[in-house]
């Protein structure tokens, strides 16, 4: 079987790479170092997903920085004063220390390598901006203790000014085939991601471009109680600004059922996109699907074998990803 990823000289070098480079609209640097990966792979942008952020520093009022890494600053500091917080409070309540956040958004480029929806790279890349979070003490709402410095329950919020130019963080760079073989199934079952992905190859979906060509697999990784690492991946549709919920009454069926779900395909950009929404649990509702298969039991015809037999099977045993 033929790897697609590059080897650990040519990753860091990729990474250097990114993280050197200036972000710019539409990304094209990065597709520029991006499809030099691997030579008959090519990548596009697919989605940014944005709203996160990583815990910052500490900069004076003037923006002279402090610490780049205010958990670390706050335990030398109460070691410092004994771990007494009082003497931490007094020492810096009218310091006017600021504390900032990294903010967020990843963006995902994606390159097919072959026929199966699996067959991509998926190469994911973080543009953060450091800015204003908060002031370091409040003096009205002191904290009692590290936890409630680090992150206070009600904080002295302050305006999110920018205090350094965005920058590029190399994520990760997977091979989606290979990512699937380590996601964990439930006990006794298939793995919920590997039979959408299978009836995805045997639906009409398939027909109208590669499977990255509408989605990507958002993954993360956490730490089971026994403290081992543990991978979990769902499903982001690159068709979010084109898709809208369904008007769903009781009374909908027959023509107008059909009327609606090709409208939903029609904005998807393919066939069957109803049915792979309801799957991924973001848009279709379950009562569209039983709705559907009334309409189907009562002698309608407006659906392709194909997304019957999927509709079937899914009613049979449920699932989602």
């Amino acid at each position: 079987m033929t790897n697609y990823m590059p080897d650990e000289s040519t990753l860091r070098n990729l990474t250097v790479e990114i993280e050197t480079t200036s972000p710019r609209p539409h990304h094209s640097a990065l597709l520029e170092i991006a499809n030099r990966i691997r030579p008959g792979c090519t990548f596009i942008f697919a989605l940014s997903r944005g709203g996160w952020y990583r815990p910052g520093g500490v900069i004076a009022a003037d923006g002279r920085l402090v610490a780049n890494n205010l958990e670390t600053w706050a335990r030398k500091e109460l070691a410092d004063c004994e771990g007494a917080m009082e003497g931490l409070v007094e020492r810096y309540v009218d310091s006017n220390l600021l504390v900032t956040r990294h903010s967020g958004r990843t963006h995902y480029f994606v390159a097919p390598y072959g026929p199966a929806p699996a067959d991509f790279l998926q190469l994911e890349i973080e543009e953060l901006q450091e800015v204003l979070d908060r002031k370091l003490i409040d003096a009205d709402n002191p904290p009692d203790d590290l936890q409630e410095l680090i992150e206070p329950v009600l904080p002295a919020l302050l305006e999110a000014q920018p205090v350094g130019a965005p920058y590029y963080r190399f994520r990760r760079l997977i091979d989606m085939r290979q990512t699937l073989a380590r996601l964990p199934a439930p006990y006794g079952q298939n793995l919920p991601l590997t039979r959408f992905l299978l009836e995805w190859s045997h639906s009409s979906a398939a027909a109208r471009g590669h499977f990255s060509d509408h989605w990507i697999v958002a993954l993360r990784e956490h730490q089971d109680r026994y403290r081992n690492p543990v991978l979990s991946a769902s499903l982001v549709t690159r068709h979010a600004r084109e898709l809208k919920s369904f008007h769903w009454n009781i009374e909908l069926s027959g023509v107008d059922m059909s009327v609606q779900l090709q409208a939903f395909d029609r904005a998807a950009g393919y066939t069957s996109a109803w049915y792979f929404h309801l799957v991924s649990g973001t848009i279709t509702p379950p009562k569209i699907a039983y709705a559907v298969l009334c309409d189907l039991d009562a002698g309608f015809s407006y659906l392709p074998d194909s997304e019957v037999a999927l509709l079937r099977s899914w009613v049979v045993e449920p699932y989602s990803v």
